[in-house]
């Protein structure tokens, strides 16, 4: 079993397509051991003298989906590939509001989820301290910066995939598998970036 963590906020197009070939490679059965882990941009792209996002969440577009998502993971565990893949969609197929609590309701009850007991852990502070927990933790134990960064065997790195899996399970397996032995066998490798894209 290979044990990894994963960063994500919703908002980005690559921690969609990262998150996409993770939950397609669990899907088509990777030994993988994953957590999720909230990390708010909102809060990364916060000026100096500014409030902390934590103090004023309304001002962040993707925080209430952020807080959704991490409340599913730990509430509703069953349920979070389904509705944390559906998130994901929501923001970059269907070019959805992830401020809106009707549309977040309505991807909740889709995938079976209460949406009353999950939004009350969100107006209750509860949820808010999950996310701000977490992310200041990845921020401290590993510098982390932005989404998605992998972590394993105490070492991050920030990855750009820079396609979907499109439900192709063994083409996710070979990516993540990839991204994981670059970061456990190749520390010294830091950035390895193509000059130009094929597309």
């Amino acid at each position: 079993m290979t044990s990894f963590s994963v960063t994500w906020d919703y908002r980005c197009p690559f921690a969609r397509n990262a998150h996409e070939h993770v939950l397609a490679g669990l899907d088509a059965g990777a030994a993988w051991d994953v957590t999720f882990v909230p990390f708010s941009l909102g809060q990364v792209h916060v000026d100096d003298g500014e409030a902390p996002i934590w103090d004023r969440p309304g001002d962040d577009s993707g925080l209430l989906a952020l807080q959704v998502g991490t409340t599913v993971r730990d509430r509703a565990p069953e349920a979070f590939r389904a509705v944390h893949g559906a998130l994901f969609a929501l923001r970059h197929d269907q070019g959805g509001d992830l401020r809106d609590r009707e549309v977040l309701a309505k991807v909740l009850v889709d995938h079976g989820v209460d949406a009353e007991e999950i939004l009350a852990m969100v107006d209750s502070g509860e949820a808010l301290a999950t996310v701000r927990a977490e992310h200041e933790a990845a921020a401290r134990d590993h510098d982390v910066w932005g989404v998605p960064t992998f972590v394993a065997g105490g070492r991050a790195a920030f990855v750009r995939l820079m396609d979907r899996p499109g439900g192709d399970g063994l083409h996710a397996r070979r990516s993540i598998d990839r991204v994981l032995l670059l970061l456990e066998d190749a520390p010294e490798l830091n950035e390895f970036k193509h000059t130009s894209l094929s597309r």
